[in-house]
């Protein structure tokens, strides 16, 4: 039999790692995100590699339609491979960014009123959000202002518009970076 272990707290006490407040964020777990990514990658890679070894079989076959098969299918991992990639990457940049930007205290402040289940109050994001637009439009080159527009539109749960937004402050912060 397991044993079970007294808690650490008083009765009507929470734990530190329990937010009391209603309006509280669920805490972050960017270990496990992380390890279900190199989890993905990781069977993409496996899938692609036997894909490719099939594929290798159909274009020996002699028949046309085989070998027809078999170039579709290096196609379509050859898409795979480059979408996994362009993923990654965005993916890499997009956490670089916000290092930078969390250094320079320049992230915005999550203080957003939440439903009891976590989800962002969609008003108060939206009255938010004008800030932010106004700020990438006064400073269009700005990756720093592009992010933060990122968030506030992913906040306002508009997630192609905020990936959109991620997306083209990547491009402004690669180019700062070589420049």
């Amino acid at each position: 039999m397991t044993e079970r272990h007294a808690p650490l707290h008083g009765p009507g006490e929470r734990p530190d790692s329990v937010p009391t407040d209603q309006t509280a964020a669920p805490r972050p777990r960017p270990g496990l995100s992380k390890l279900a990514v190199a989890a993905v990658t990781a069977l993409m890679l496996f899938f692609s590699v036997f894909a490719v070894f099939s594929a290798i079989g159909f274009l020996q076959a002699p028949q046309p339609i085989a070998k027809t098969i078999g170039a579709a299918v290096l196609v379509i991992v050859s898409v795979g491979l480059w979408t996994l990639w362009r993923e990654l990457r965005f993916g890499l940049i997009s956490e670089r960014m916000a290092r930078v930007l969390d250094a320079e205290d320049g992230l915005p402040v999550d203080d957003l009123p939440r439903s009891p289940g976590g989800r962002i109050d969609r008003q108060a994001a939206d009255a938010q959000f004008e800030a932010y637009r106004s700020e990438a439009e006064a400073r269009p080159e700005s990756w720093r202002a592009w992010y933060r527009l990122g968030l506030a539109y992913d906040a306002s749960g508009d997630r192609r518009r905020g990936r959109a937004a991620v997306h083209r402050a990547s491009r402004l912060f690669t180019a700062q970076r070589r420049a």
